[in-house]
């Protein structure tokens, strides 16, 4: 017989401690910023609500169909993207995302932003090409003009891409003595601009005379990489005439803009560049041609003008000896007459002249009888006031002088 067994007693567990809203934020904050993939990711979505504070920082909200995310991108970033954002522009974004415990919200704080989508990357290309321009940076006047025969030409390019292939296929079939040097860069995803931007610096370290900047054809995302600002400043920072060749003909990228010269093709790059051996000797050739002729026509004239020399003077020496004698004796003869002529009127002149001076000379008036009475100090007395009563004064006759004193005044006529 069994024994009897109770019933068992059914425990009431005891309320759980409850935790503060701070303590629960704390802990989803905790989570969300320790997760590792939350920490560094692309996400893409809609622009709306876009505000550029007066702080330079950027907020905005990123959306889809189904959710909203919040956004900030602080200023010392924003300064460094390459287009400005604006409402209705999809966008990827580059960022951590962070809970943000006043108002309980997570958002993310972003470190880099692309545009997605061919409308938003035409946006940013006009963006940038127009903020560019304004700067000065595409001004015709900071183009630098091509070395006539380069010695050394440097590529900047991918070392597998098919535009290397095409340059030195075209280079090598113009002229075979243009030395080409590889600069190896990315030209293609996200770390190409920088790997640009790295080879165009270590070209202006290079002796060399050019660089070709290639790259063949593709997508306008695939072609990104040259609408960078940081590959367009390299341009006009490197010491060397920089000529790019990206994509095809009707490709036009910023790059193509900060260049010293445009050409459509990496081919088209290599014969901007690179000149044509044989093009080269048919200039010779004609310029050789053109050097003859003008020879020819100068001794052509040379032979002419002694032809004329020989039927001229220099056919007879003697008579042309004669006549020059006879012309020499009769400009003598005229020298001769015309010598006399001047020393007669300069001898005729000085004559009048002398006696002109002997007419207003003081002496000629003294030797007529007439004096001058001078006061001690020299001053000539023309008037009685002149010299007082007892004042001694000199007076010059035609051959001396006199010293006396004033004994009376009286009047100029004679008593």
């Amino acid at each position: 017989m069994a024994l009897f067994e109770p019933a068992p007693l059914w425990r009431v567990p005891a309320p759980p401690t409850a935790w503060t809203v701070s303590q629960l934020t704390a802990r989803v904050q905790a989570v969300v910023e320790g997760a590792p993939d939350l920490r560094d990711f692309w996400v893409a979505g809609e622009i709306s609500n876009f505000r550029h504070h007066t702080s330079g920082h950027m907020y905005f909200t990123l959306k889809d169909e189904g959710a909203t995310l919040r956004c900030v991108i602080f200023r010392a970033r924003a300064e460094r993207l390459p287009f400005r954002p604006a409402n209705g522009m999809r966008v990827q974004l580059r960022g951590q995302l962070r809970v943000y415990a006043p108002d309980g919200s997570y958002q993310c704080y972003g470190a880099e932003m692309r545009p997605d989508g061919m409308g938003s990357l035409h946006i940013a290309f006009e963006q940038l090409k127009e903020r560019l321009a304004r700067e000065g940076l595409f001004a015709t006047e900071r183009k630098r003009g091509l070395p006539r025969l380069p010695r050394r030409v440097l590529v900047v390019t991918s070392p597998n891409a098919a535009a290397l292939r095409d340059v030195v296929q075209i280079a090598r079939g113009r002229w075979a003595a243009v030395e080409l040097v590889l600069v190896p860069a990315a030209v293609q995803g996200a770390e190409a601009p920088a790997a640009i931007v790295r080879a165009l610096r270590a070209c202006g370290r290079v002796d060399a005379d050019v660089v070709l900047l290639v790259r063949g054809g593709g997508s306008l995302e695939e072609l990104w990489a040259f609408n960078d600002e940081a590959v367009a400043r390299a341009i006009r920072a490197c010491p060397l005439p920089v000529v790019t060749g990206v994509g095809h003909e009707t490709d036009f990228t910023i790059a193509d803009f900060a260049a010293d010269r445009r050409a459509p093709t990496p081919s088209g790059a290599a014969e901007l560049v690179v000149p044509d051996q044989r093009a080269l000797r048919g200039e010779v050739a004609a310029a050789g041609g053109r050097a003859e002729q003008a020879l020819r026509a100068r001794l052509r004239q040379a032979r002419q003008r002694l032809a004329g020399l020989a039927r001229g003077p220099l056919a007879r020496p003697e008579a042309a000896f004669r006549a020059q004698r006879t012309r020499w004796t009769h400009l003598q003869v005229r020298l001769a007459a015309g010598g006399q002529a001047r020393v007669a009127e300069g001898r005729s002149a000085w004559r009048h002249a002398a006696g002109r001076l002997e007419a207003l000379s003081p002496l000629a008036v003294l030797s007529r009888g007439f004096a001058v009475c001078r006061l001690a100090d020299g001053t000539v007395v023309r008037r009685p006031a002149q010299a007082a009563l007892g004042e001694p004064v000199e007076i010059l006759v035609q051959e001396g002088r006199l010293w006396g004193r004033v004994e009376r005044h009286g009047p100029a006529w004679l008593p």
